[in-house]
């Protein structure tokens, strides 16, 4: 197997550093995808983009976090890894659960490893009522719960699965990627494994999750999804007797 580590990156200047550390330290090459970021975060991409291992790709404009992480993949496969970590810039995922992961994609190459979080006391109530909300429609849309959590930030992907979901799929741009794209797998029949990561929320983090504007588009794709879960229905009730839920 030859994975590779991708990074979406908006103006994440402070913490991104260290991510990208923590990932070279378990010999890993990182992919940084600059979501259209400042100046100032710019230059820090830029500069850690001369180091080993570590490339750049850099987006005209910010198209959102699913444009970021779709561009990643795509270019990961391209370049002819097997598998994608996927880790988010801001520093909230506990970074020594990542050999826990690796492990898994060694233990199980096809299978999509997929992060469910434990939260501190700094999570706000706001985004654990709307997670929750999420973990529902994606339990009805699947007509399972092989995915524990959909919107964890933590994930890896056999690309060669992957990549024919994603193209076959809507371009989702923003924070309803991470939902849609697993859910689409789940349909197409990829393994689900589910791994614990401790999250915290530091008071001085970077979020560009924005509670109104991404709930409705959330709210618009799990809409979207459960027509697609009623066209596949039959398919999807009989993974329960067949036993390949």
């Amino acid at each position: 197997m030859n994975p590779v580590a991708i990074v979406p990156v908006y103006n994440h200047a402070a913490t991104v550093g260290a991510v990208v550390q923590a990932l070279h330290s378990l010999a890993l090459p990182v992919i940084l995808v600059d979501d259209g970021s400042s100046a100032e975060c710019a230059a820090v991409l830029d500069a850690l983009a001369e180091t080993p291992e570590t490339s750049l790709l850099r987006l005209p404009r910010n198209g959102g976090k699913g444009s970021a992480v779709i561009a990643g993949l795509c270019e990961a496969y391209v370049r002819g890894y097997s598998h994608a970590l996927q880790l988010d810039a801001d520093g909230q995922h506990d970074v020594a659960a990542l050999p826990m992961f690796l492990d898994a994609m060694h233990d199980a190459p096809q299978a999509v490893i997929v992060g469910f979080p434990r939260y501190d006391a700094s999570v706000p109530a706001s985004r654990l009522f709307s997670r929750y909300a999420t973990h529902v429609w994606v339990w009805i849309n699947t007509l399972s719960r092989n995915i524990r959590d959909s919107m964890c930030g933590l994930r890896i992907y056999p690309l060669a699965a992957t990549q024919p979901v994603l193209d076959a799929m809507p371009r989702q741009s923003r924070m309803e990627f991470d939902t849609e794209i697993l859910v689409r797998l789940d349909w197409a029949g990829a393994p689900i494994r589910n791994l614990p990561v401790s999250v915290s929320y530091p008071p001085d983090g970077v979020s560009h999750f924005l509670l109104w504007r991404d709930n409705v588009r959330i709210s618009w794709m799990h809409a979207r999804l459960f027509f697609g879960m009623l066209r596949r229905l039959p398919r999807l009730i009989g993974r329960h007797f067949s036993g390949s839920n």
